[in-house]
């Protein structure tokens, strides 16, 4: 055997060794997680004005338990009272609505034109986006909204509508609203769009452009016009994050993140930028989700290691009551592995959708 020949032995030799470790450091801890973790279920929370405190709907062995942070228990029935706006329509069956909510006269329509869902995770926010966007008609007149037969994208030079059945650029259509937004001291290209290019929706917001110089507009179609918008932000609000809502009242046009991790909430009538009273959150880290009626909105943060819980005013968006769920201890199960392979190699993360390969300590 040659030296040539040696060395390409040892080459493939390094290679499967190189290999091994790689599998190695994937399976197990695959299996390690899949055979030694116990994660508890968290219990369902949600926030309620009439006991002001967090309810809680808890499954056991024992059974399913309704209880508050308080350590009070409650049956079903009571447990569906304290939280009305959510548990209307069982109310309403039982004939246990109740006529009033936080001094508003309600019923059925009042409440469920109020209650909204709001859901960030992460992987959503980091995934890579094909920037191409269907804008559609706001004011059609009709009750169900039309995709258009075309999509949008934003250059240094303007904005331009294709066509998707064709793939030309709508000239005319493209400079009217180009000339739309240099009129309204829109610097290309835009940093930041956002919108729900959707027509499950009852209603269009548009979307939300963040240009070249940080400042913030919207922009719609109404009856095939450019309708432009500039929205004035505090000096000390560098926008981040944008997400378009589209909820039954028509009380908010966005939730807004900003540099400096401050959640806000755009009025949709006013334009006004309105502060959330929660501590700094993250979403390129952290998952959102907001369940609000008319009285108090309820958030539920997650990150990797923790639950946080906030319950804020509907009013004036002032906090309330916080809770915070941490991870539990390590089981020795746990401990033993982490000791035993302290680093692993993984494919996925809950932080985005991309398959790559990525090496972490084991936690």
């Amino acid at each position: 055997m040659n030296k040539m020949e040696k060395y390409i032995l040892l080459g493939g030799r390094l290679f499967l060794c190189a290999v091994c470790v790689a599998l190695v450091a994937w399976i197990v801890p695959w299996a390690y997680h899949f055979a030694a973790d116990g994660s508890a279920k968290t219990p369902f929370t949600l926030y309620s004005s009439l006991v002001g405190d967090f309810a809680q709907v808890q499954s056991g062995d024992d059974g399913i338990r309704y209880t508050d942070c308080g350590g009070n228990v409650y049956t079903e029935a009571q447990f569906d009272s304290i939280l009305p706006a959510f548990y209307y329509r069982q109310l309403m069956s039982d004939g246990r609505l109740p006529d009033s909510l936080c001094g508003v006269a309600v019923n059925p329509k009042v409440i469920q034109m109020s209650n909204f869902n709001f859901r960030t995770s992460p992987s959503d926010v980091n995934r890579r986006q094909v920037a191409l966007y269907p804008l559609l008609e706001s004011m059609s007149g009709r009750v169900d909204l039309q995709m258009p037969d075309d999509v949008f994208r934003i250059t240094a030079d303007g904005i331009e509508f294709v066509d998707m059945a064709s793939n030309a650029v709508n000239r005319d259509k493209s400079d009217r609203f180009t000339q739309m937004l240099l009129k309204k001291g829109f610097a290309f290209p835009a940093r930041i769009v956002a919108g729900n290019g959707t027509n499950r929706k009852e209603y269009d917001n548009g979307y939300l452009l963040v240009d070249a110089d940080g400042r913030l507009f919207n922009l719609k179609m109404q009856r095939g016009r450019p309708y432009v918008r500039a929205i004035g932000l505090p000096d000390s609000v560098e926008v981040r994050h944008l997400f378009v809502t589209e909820f039954r009242d028509r009380r908010a046009l966005a939730f807004v993140s900003d540099a400096q991790k401050r959640f806000w909430m755009l009025e949709a009538g006013t334009y006004a930028l309105r502060q959330i009273d929660i501590p700094p959150f993250d979403p390129t880290c952290e998952s959102l989700s907001i369940i609000g009626n008319l009285c108090d909105w309820t958030l539920c943060v997650t990150s990797l290691h923790d639950k946080r819980y906030y319950a804020v005013s509907a009013d004036d968006l002032r906090l309330l009551k916080t809770l915070e769920i941490p991870d539990g201890e390590p089981t020795l199960a746990q401990k033993v592995g982490k000791w035993l392979l302290p680093v692993q190699l993984r494919f996925q993360s809950p932080l985005d959708r991309d398959v790559r390969p990525r090496v972490s300590v084991l936690e």
